[in-house]
């Protein structure tokens, strides 16, 4: 049987990750390096600049895996407390490296700088941990052996931190790890909620301890991830290629991505492939749907376009829906959606066109047209199709959920996929 891969943790440190203003963004890079090991990242910890909290998670992360990666907290400062913090969680001590010290002095007098006092505190490394070299910054790095578990100290900023884990990191790891390789299938859902798929999916995926199964789910998208890790690439691919086609059978066109792209590229691609365009009309979204189809690098190829049309008089003017419609049915209705289609097909010629309307929230509701309520149109070279929906949440999440909804229904629609029984019921 082949040896197990330990699993890794990873600590963020530094007050400044628990503000709004900064993102741990050295976390993605080392799962995505770890997993290219056969290593599985299990948790992530963002602790701020606090000696005792700090070791108390690294005494925590110690237990729980043989893998633990800090990141940060090694400059000059006082508030800089990762060595300390991992001595006192070690029951090390950390000491003045004569040749670490050495070679900070050179840095310095390289750039035509003398050395401040203060970062001789950079020079301290614990009892018995290995250097591990910054060219390219002022913080080295350690490496250390700790009744079986391995703590790495690397600096915060990523200019630094990634030579280092790859240089000095990757290496070390190759040599003692056992070989195991992850393989991941990535699929992405539109039509159905998170509750409805696990409960269709559930009784193939629950069957299998490798691959491993994750759903995570956003506003009208949901994504599944299969994870398998074994000791070769043929061996992941081989567990993989058993519970994929299961999974796929049960969800058929529910499926509109399985290499992780996103439905405005899916729908492009399908558009660029058969020499087609479209063209936006939307109200209660302001854009945002075409800002999604036109993220897409090469967009201009298929997209001609599109209409923000807030008011009666500019869905008139620009849309040509006609006044006594809009009287009869009010802006947010199955006709004004078609008409607002039709209209924006129409004007740009464009192959398709979807449209927009409904009311996002929190103001602007009513008994008969609560928050949430949203029409989609699509115009095409078969006709116009419009659906009503009540998408629930705040007026961020309706209007992502109008979106990706819109993009699915122009998928679906050159496709020639039937709607999704969510749609009917709606």
């Amino acid at each position: 049987m082949a040896e197990t891969l330990p699993d890794a943790e990873i600590i963020a440190v530094g007050s400044e990750l628990l503000t709004p203003a900064r993102l741990d963004t050295n976390s993605l890079y080392l799962t995505e390096k770890l997993n290219a090991l056969g290593v599985e990242v299990v948790r992530k910890t963002i602790v701020g600049d606090d000696r005792e909290r700090l070791a108390a998670t690294v005494r925590e992360c110690s237990r729980a895996a043989r893998l633990v990666i800090l990141t940060g907290g090694l400059g000059p400062t006082e508030d800089d407390v990762t060595r300390d913090a991992v001595a006192l969680a070690t029951g090390r001590e950390s000491r003045v490296n004569e040749d670490v010290l050495g070679w900070l002095v050179n840095r310095f007098e390289r750039m035509g700088r003398k050395m401040a006092e203060i970062n001789k505190r950079q020079s301290y490394i614990l009892d018995g941990a290995e250097v591990l070299p910054n060219p390219n910054g002022t913080a080295p790095g350690q490496w250390i052996d700790h009744d079986g578990t391995i703590l790495m100290l690397l600096p915060g900023p990523s200019r630094e931190l990634k030579p280092m884990f790859e240089q000095e990191c990757l290496p070390r790891l190759e040599r003692i790890l056992p070989k195991q390789i992850i393989r991941t299938l990535f699929y992405r859902v539109a039509g159905m909620g998170e509750s409805d798929l696990d409960a269709l999916i559930a009784p193939v995926y629950t069957r299998y301890t490798n691959p491993v199964t994750t759903i995570l789910a956003a506003a009208g998208d949901i994504q599944i991830h299969l994870r398998a890790r074994c000791e070769t690439a043929s061996e992941a691919e081989s567990l993989l290629a058993e519970v994929a086609p299961q999974i796929e059978t049960l969800l058929g066109e529910r499926i509109y991505s399985k290499d992780g792209s996103a439905l405005e590229a899916v729908a492009g691609n399908l558009l660029r492939e058969r020499q087609q365009t479209i063209a936006v009309a939307e109200n209660c979204t302001g854009g945002m749907l075409g800002e999604r189809i036109s993220s897409v690098p090469g967009s201009s190829n298929y997209f001609v376009g599109g209409f923000v049309t807030y008011t009666e008089r500019m869905k008139t003017e620009l849309l040509g829906v006609a006044a006594d419609l809009l009287e009869a049915h009010t802006a947010v209705s199955e006709e004004v959606a078609r008409a607002m289609a039709e209209g924006a097909r129409q004007r740009t010629g464009a192959t398709y066109a979807l449209s927009v309307t409904g009311i996002a929230g929190p103001d602007g509701s009513s008994e008969a047209t609560p928050a949430g309520t949203v029409f989609l149109a699509l115009a095409g070279p078969d006709g116009t199709t419009a659906r009503k929906f009540r998408f629930p949440g705040d007026r961020e999440r309706v209007r992502g959920f109008a979106v990706q909804t819109a993009l699915d229904m122009l998928r679906r629609a050159m496709l020639r996929a039937p709607a999704p029984d969510s749609w009917r019921a709606c």
